[in-house]
């Protein structure tokens, strides 16, 4: 849509305020490319429309630009019929904040973003240090999360999109590897520091990568490859002088990590028109109910029995319950807010900020929880989440390389 819709030889054969002196045939008009309005970096998504820029040409005509100006101006501003012959009469529509200020809407969306990340992870933690159940923990982001989208549909904002039964089949197998990725990972959270697991997590683009290469059969380029290198190295560094290491929290964020690789896999199978909020708001539904049944089994005797009593003991009933549910709430909303900020913005652009978001994530939880970290770890860590940011670079500019060649 960015060539140019017009060429400067077309011609619009009737414009209805031109005075009765102009011929039709005196008057051609182009119009320039379309510009894309709040794009955001290189490559960018238009977030709020295009606009379109008329030129008037006077190659035949001997009237000047004035003449010809006056009456398109007020034919712009009035109705069809009887429209005012002054310029003067036009109105300019006033622009909105959003779309006066694209930029930093889309700057608030990405700070938000890692706010509500950030204060997820912590409140995520402090829980687990006094009501050690990751599975039942699970089970709450979500119920709250569905509670949410529920409300919000009640009072239309959204307003809920009708599912059938085929976009079902297809959102079920995303919902069962979101819901196993997100228990798994916070059984890795409540077992070892919150900047370890995110240190394994950073691995989840090699596994992507490895799922695409030998599951999809699609060719991954040498470039990708060599660029995870310094990811694997990282994680293994780290890994191997962790202070806080542990198999269950190593392995649940290596299961996690596939886990979320799948997910991608049969989200792209599941490509759909409908709103990503709706979407996510039918996952979150699927993935709860998938998370209940494993919540009673494995924790339900140990929660009736002590679990919820020493919880309660410890903090006292008010802060138990608010603290559990503002973390589904944190939950919810930043994993809704990195969905819209996706696409606000092109994808180089946020797979930049994810990168970062990590490193705010790892860097907040160090000083949050006072956690040690040997040398070796924090160059592991560094070296790993610098490897995760430059195969991102590489992957978004050849998905950018490909969409502009089809568009070409």
């Amino acid at each position: 849509m960015e060539s140019q819709l017009l060429s400067r030889a077309s011609t619009i054969t009737g414009l209805p305020q031109l005075r009765p002196k102009l011929s039709r045939e005196s008057v051609n008009v182009s119009f320039a490319s379309t510009k894309p309005i709040g794009a955001v970096g290189e490559g960018g998504n238009v977030i709020w429309g295009r606009q379109l820029r008329m030129a008037l040409l006077l190659e035949s005509s001997p009237v000047s630009k004035r003449e010809i100006l006056k009456p398109v101006l007020a034919a712009a501003s009035s109705p069809a019929e009887g429209g005012s012959d002054s310029a003067g009469d036009a109105k300019i529509t006033p622009v909105g904040f959003f779309e006066k200020y694209p930029a930093l809407v889309t700057g608030f969306f990405f700070f938000m973003w890692y706010f509500l990340n950030v204060i997820f992870n912590i409140l995520n933690k402090k829980i687990y240090n006094y009501f050690p159940y990751p599975y039942f923990v699970s089970v709450i982001h979500l119920f709250v999360g569905v509670v949410y989208c529920l409300i919000s549909w009640a009072v239309g904002l959204p307003k809920r999109a009708p599912i059938d039964s085929n976009l079902l089949k297809l959102l079920i197998p995303v919902a069962v590897c979101h819901a196993l990725g997100h228990v798994t990972s916070n059984v890795s959270f409540a077992a070892v520091a919150v900047s370890f697991t995110h240190t394994i997590k950073a691995l989840e683009p090699f596994f992507n990568a490895a799922a695409s290469q030998f599951v999809l059969g699609q060719s991954i380029p040498i470039t990708l490859w060599l660029s995870l290198a310094p990811v694997v190295i990282g994680v293994s560094m780290a890994s191997l002088t962790e202070l806080s290491f542990n198999w269950t929290g190593f392995i649940s964020a290596m299961i996690s990590n596939i886990s979320f690789t799948y997910r991608s896999i049969y989200s792209k199978k599941a490509m759909t028109d409908m709103d990503s909020t709706n979407i996510y708001a039918y996952i979150s539904i699927i993935a709860l109910l998938v998370c209940i049944p494993p919540a009673i089994i494995f924790e339900g005797p140990q929660l009736i029995k002590h679990g919820l009593n020493d919880a309660i003991a410890k903090v006292g009933m008010t802060k138990f319950i608010s603290d559990l549910f503002w973390v589904g709430m944190f939950y919810h909303l930043y994993n809704q807010l990195a969905t819209n900020t996706l696409e606000r913005v092109a994808p180089l652009t946020h797979a930049v900020g994810n990168v970062l978001k990590r490193v705010f994530v790892i860097g907040f939880s160090i000083l949050a929880f006072g956690n040690k970290i040997s040398t070796q770890t924090g160059i592991g860590t560094a070296i790993a989440i610098a490897g995760v940011a430059m195969y991102s670079f590489i992957k978004a500019k050849m998905e950018e390389e490909k969409r502009q060649m089809k568009a070409a």
